[in-house]
């Protein structure tokens, strides 16, 4: 539900394709503010791998809305097998989100939501992950290059423990007095596969969709479109949520249950 007397406004990162654009298509549909944040083709144009990038992004963002921003919705990422993905996915979301806390927390009703993924349930470096949450980027960094040094598969673990990291975070911040004592649901969101142009060329064979399917089986619909997370974001991100927070939610057509059963109250 959007306001009853002004549009909301929005700040949204990765909005120039996948996930991200089509959340930014919709929020404006229906008739809310946007301000989208990518490398190029937005509002902002900024390199959130960065610590510097981040910054400035999250600055012309504030100067942009007006000093006013209702939500934040971090959507970028990237999933390739080497250490910038780790400074993209994890700090390019937590740093930026930061950032921006004491202007959301200004909001009447202010909301944060971030895009986490089912490979957050995947095989991981625990190192990693343990120095993402430290909030230490140059050790994790390394770590990243290292893992990437070893090989595809060992450097594929950057994507996995940054989302696994990412989910973490969500957790352990939401009832922080930064978010929850601001009145700022935080929650996470993880896909299962999504058609889009990063996964475009896998899904395009037999041999890619089995190898995915593999991993993240959907037995509810099968991969979904991008509009399909851009609803749940809104909603997330709306003042019909009140009280949803520190929430992975597994937007996946049944992988999380699939594959984990019964095993999440262990």
């Amino acid at each position: 539900m959007t306001s009853t007397t002004t549009p909301r406004s929005y700040v949204i990162t990765g909005a120039a394709s996948g996930i991200g654009a089509a959340t930014a298509a919709l929020l404006r549909e229906r008739g809310e503010t946007v301000i989208g944040v990518d490398l190029k083709g937005t509002e902002v144009e900024a390199d959130l791998s960065t610590p510097a990038g981040r910054e400035a992004a999250a600055a012309r963002a504030v100067e942009l809305a007006g000093g006013s921003i209702d939500a934040v919705i971090a959507c970028a990422g990237i999933a390739a097998p080497i250490a910038l993905t780790v400074s993209v996915n994890y700090f390019g979301v937590t740093d930026f989100l930061e950032y921006l806390a004491p202007v959301l927390a200004k909001s009447p009703a202010p909301r944060a939501v971030v895009v986490s993924s089912m490979a957050s349930l995947q095989a991981n470096s625990p190192e990693l992950v343990e120095a993402l949450l430290s909030g230490d980027e140059p050790a994790a960094v390394e770590i990243g290059a290292a893992l990437a040094a070893a090989g595809p598969a060992s450097g594929y673990l950057n994507y996995p423990s940054s989302k696994r990291a990412l989910s973490r975070w969500v957790r352990r911040e939401c009832i922080s007095e930064r978010w929850a004592g601001a009145g700022i649901p935080l929650n996470a969101v993880a896909p299962g596969t999504v058609i889009s142009p990063m996964t475009e060329k896998l899904l395009s064979t037999e041999e890619g969709r089995k190898m995915v399917d593999s991993s993240v089986p959907m037995p509810l619909n099968y991969h979904s479109d991008s509009i399909v997370l851009a609803r749940l974001l809104a909603w997330l991100t709306s003042e019909e949520n009140t009280h949803t927070t520190g929430q992975t939610i597994y937007a996946d057509g049944g992988a999380d249950a699939t594959l984990r059963g019964d095993n999440i109250w262990d």
